[in-house]
């Protein structure tokens, strides 16, 4: 049974309103597009199963909200009639979620429908007999729809007789309406549950692998805010599902106006930590502090995470910025947006910003809370090196500036170096501070990860790409690039935040058609041979599709398990450990060097890396550095780099180029410039 479904107490938490607000979109557009197409009005009755996953997996309040939100998106759409529907199927979408997870039987649904049924026709009749605007409406649309199925009719030869019998059926059904609706409405409950029983089965089949988890699922402290001092005694932290612990025992104290930086290897437990300093109650232990964590309210705790776009919310910066705030706050956004390097910005749309511009909104929005606290999570990995500085900066001088303390994890000394309190983890526990050895280790022979094709020149002419084209928001993304990039090259693209590099990275492989120009592999573009230029995302979550780690790259393409676990070999992961781990059970460098091994199963001819060194740390880097200038110098493969992370990069790369307000303003090549 799923964990959610068996709390019945307490407001809605952060995953159960995700949900309910994504399967209520979905139940609108299923609605609607019923609604509005008569041909396809079967469509309608499928919205049962998006609201039935919501039950299944969730609380009834978290049915109820979903209910709520889509009845109101659907008449704000299309009326009053397609409510009902909405209404309908949550309430049988209910009763088979419900089943479904309490392994009730088919007897049990057809009895549950035995009532409900009358119960939706008795108040369907009630609101036609008291609303008469809304009577006449509906039958309206009924007789209406009759005279279109009457004129089709017309037309066929031998159905006159046909038709005559059905006008006087007609007529009689819009006389006695209230009967007719009470038999329609039983009919269609009877079928909405027949396909939910059987389609939202079939659903949960397919995502039963999923397990929804809510990272920061926070203990319920009525307490006001007052999130310092903290502190941890022997506190242990067990993911539902693991084996072992994340954390612990860690035992730890953080005092206002003090900075405090958490270092560590990936998977080591900083994140983990980082949440129960947020709020999340450990698994064993106890944590003390005057008052609640009060993570996201006025003087409690803010937590900037590593994937900046998990936060953003507003549709233009200053919106964002307060977003969530009560009515009438005082913030000054302009300030702000200023003290993070975003001034001016205020109006741009959310959806035009890079990588690193979103971090830095993040950590504006953050402060609009005036925290007590604030946890940055790598809050500067994707932002440049200018912007690291300016980053760190900032934080160092808030406790001084506001009497807060400022925990910031982080895989960089010099970011690390400035705090006053500095903690190593490893496998979970405090240990000694020292700088992490280095490791010259380098990609093992064998891996498969030769390019598949015939090595090629990747070209871009004239390429010029912007957002928003032709809209009142557009957004130059870039300008004219006219670059080539020769086989078994390896390029460094740099450049600032909002320079072009993400967008140009998604043109080299072919996912992004650019507003004018090409890009060509040989003699053909890249967009028709989708898969031969391999993009690693800045956020490698986004490419782990499957439960497991070995189901993930055969699903990338490895043909077997063994050429899945010489991808995995080659970024420095053994198969028999990571093969049969969870995706979600890994840390942020993991699932980087996972999905890296996702593309070098496909054995690709140019690798493109969009800042592929966020968030790993030293060892890490130093080894997906020295296996990058193996694949490029051993196995022949052109690699592309675009990243903020200039160190160790002369290894893999000889090239530089960069870009500025989306145009190359240099190129190493042209000019002789060594790296």
């Amino acid at each position: 049974m799923p964990d959610d479904a068996t709390r019945t107490t307490g407001p809605l938490r952060p995953v159960e309103i995700a949900t309910a607000a994504v399967m209520a979109a979905l139940a609108v557009v299923l609605t609607v597009v019923g609604w509005f197409l008569p041909h396809l009005t079967i469509v309608a009755a499928f919205a049962v199963v998006p609201l039935g996953v919501v039950a299944h997996h969730h609380r009834l309040r978290a049915l109820l909200a979903a209910m709520f939100a889509a009845s109101v998106l659907s008449f704000l759409v299309a009326g009053t009639g397609t409510v009902t529907n909405v209404v309908e199927c949550a309430a049988v979408g209910g009763l088979v979620g419900v089943a479904k997870r309490r392994g009730w039987g088919l007897g049990v649904v057809a009895a549950g429908v035995a009532v409900i049924g009358p119960v939706l026709a008795a108040v369907s009749v009630g609101l036609l007999a008291v609303f008469a605007a809304l009577r006449k409406l509906t039958l309206a649309q009924f007789r209406n729809t009759w005279k279109g199925v009457r004129r089709i009719l017309a037309g066929v030869p031998g159905t006159a007789g046909l038709v005559h019998h059905a006008d006087r059926f007609v007529a009689t059904a819009l006389r006695d309406w209230w009967a007719t609706v009470a038999i329609v409405v039983i009919a269609a409950t009877a079928w909405f549950a027949i396909l939910g029983w059987v389609f939202i089965g079939a659903v949960l089949d397919r995502l039963r692998w999923i397990r929804p988890q809510d990272r920061l699922e926070l203990d319920s402290d009525p307490r006001p805010p007052g999130p310092l001092p903290v502190a941890l005694h022997d506190v242990r932290y067990r993911y539902p599902g693991a084996d072992s612990d994340a954390l612990g025992p860690v035992s730890l104290a953080v005092q206002p106006g003090e900075m405090v930086a958490l270092v560590g290897d990936n998977g080591s437990g900083k994140s983990t930590l980082a949440r129960v300093l947020a709020g999340r109650p450990p698994t064993a232990g106890k944590v003390t502090r005057p008052g609640s964590a009060g993570l996201g309210r006025r003087g409690g705790t803010a937590l900037v995470m590593q994937h900046p776009e998990t936060q953003v919310l507003g549709v233009r910066v200053a919106d964002d910025v307060v977003w969530g705030l009560p009515a009438g706050a005082e913030v000054d956004v302009a300030a702000l947006l200023d003290a993070v390097g975003l001034a001016g910005m205020g109006g741009r749309e959310t959806s035009g910003l890079s990588g690193g511009e979103l971090q830095r909104l993040a950590v504006a929005a953050a402060l609009a809370r005036d925290p007590r606290l604030l946890i940055s999570d790598e809050s500067t990995a994707m932002v440049d090196e200018e912007g690291r500085r300016e980053l760190t900066a900032l934080l160092r001088s808030l406790p001084g500036r506001r009497g807060m303390a400022v925990v910031h994890v982080t895989h960089r000394a010099e970011e690390a170096a400035v705090a006053d309190h500095r903690y190593r983890l490893a496998a979970g526990r405090l240990v000694p501070d020292a700088d992490p050895a280095i490791s010259n280790g380098s990609a093992p022979d064998g891996a498969p990860v030769a390019p598949a094709g015939r090595p090629a020149p990747l070209e871009l002419e004239g390429v010029s790409h912007t957002y928003g084209l032709g809209t009142p928001w557009e957004q130059p993304a870039l300008r004219g690039v006219d670059l080539v990039v020769e086989p078994r090259e390896g390029v460094l693209v740099v450049g600032g935040n909002g320079s072009g590099k993400s967008t140009l990275a998604w043109i080299m492989a072919g996912l992004l058609r650019p507003t004018f120009g090409e890009c060509r592999l040989g003699d053909r573009p890249v967009r028709q041979q989708v898969g031969a230029v391999g993009l690693a995302f800045q956020h490698a979550r986004l490419q782990l599709q499957r439960a497991t780690v070995g189901r993930d790259l055969r699903a990338a393409g490895a043909p077997d398990d063994a050429a899945a676990a010489a991808a995995l070999a080659a970024v420095g992961l053994p198969a028999s450990e990571f093969a049969e781990r969870r995706v979600d059970s890994l840390s942020g460098g993991e699932q980087r060097r996972v999905a890296l091994a996702g593309l070098l199963a496909r054995r690709p001819s140019v690798l493109v890396l969009d800042e592929p060194l966020a968030g790993l740390d030293r060892p890490a880097r130093d080894a997906l550095v020295d296996l990058l200038a193996g694949l490029r110098f051993r196995h022949g493969l052109t690699v592309v780099v675009i990243s903020h992370d200039l160190a160790g990069m002369g290894k893999v790369c000889d090239r530089v180029v960069r870009l500025h307000e989306g145009r190359v303003v240099s190129d190493s090549a042209r000019e002789g410039a060594p790296l």
